[in-house]
Parts: C-alpha cells; structure tokens; sequence
C-alpha cells in the first residue's frame, strides 16, 4: 500500500472528523438552550461539509487499492483521535484510562486489516 495514499486519505479524513465531531456533538455545549429542531438544522448544515471532504477521502482511497475494511478502520482511527481532544478541551470532560484502552484496541484493528 502507497503511504502517500494513506497520508492524503487520513488527513481529508480528519477534516471530515472535524465537522462530524461538530455537527454530532457540538450542539450540546453551544445549542443546548435552544430548541433540537435548530440543533438539527445546524448540525446538517455543519455535516454538508463533513461530506464535502469525507466522500473524496474514501474515494480516492478506494481508487487507489484501498480495501474497504482498510478505510473504515481508518475512520475509527481518525474518529477516536479527534473525538478525545474535543471532549477534553472543547467540552471540558475528564480524561480517563478508557480512551487509552480504546486507543490500544484500535491499533490491534489496524494491525488486523492492514497486515498482508
């Protein structure tokens, strides 16, 4: 597997992290006094540009010999990477030891789908 492959993809895929981290979660800390339907409406048009780099990061990767059980673990990678350091210091919640055994479970998941 090219490594520039996967470079291009996990770095579109963050930026996609970054608005679905956002759009699903934001709403809580910023959107709380407001009515869900507004939370709604905000979090899809905050999830239009999730899809905006999301769908290109998966197809090129795809196009490019990427296996799709390859692409999704690194959506879950990707997915647990940013999701930490928003619920830390966006959202003001703890850190505990869980994050560091999930972080550890995903890196078996790596080493399973991406070991010939």
């Amino acid at each position: 597997m090219n490594l520039s492959v996967i470079s291009v993809v996990v770095v579109l895929l963050i930026i996609s992290n970054i608005f679905m981290t956002f759009a699903w979660y934001g709403h809580l800390k910023d959107l709380a006094a407001k009515p869900w339907l507004i939370a709604v409406v905000v979090s899809w048009l905050i999830a239009f540009f999730e899809y905006l780099v999301q769908v290109p990061a998966n197809r090129y990767g795809f196009a490019n010999k990427m296996e799709l059980g390859q692409l999704k673990i690194i959506q879950e990678v990707v997915t647990l990477a940013v999701f930490v350091p928003f619920s830390v210091y966006y959202m003001q919640r703890p850190v505990n030891l869980n994050f560091l055994w999930a972080g550890l479970c995903m890196c078996g998941a790596v080493y399973f789908i991406f070991r010939s």
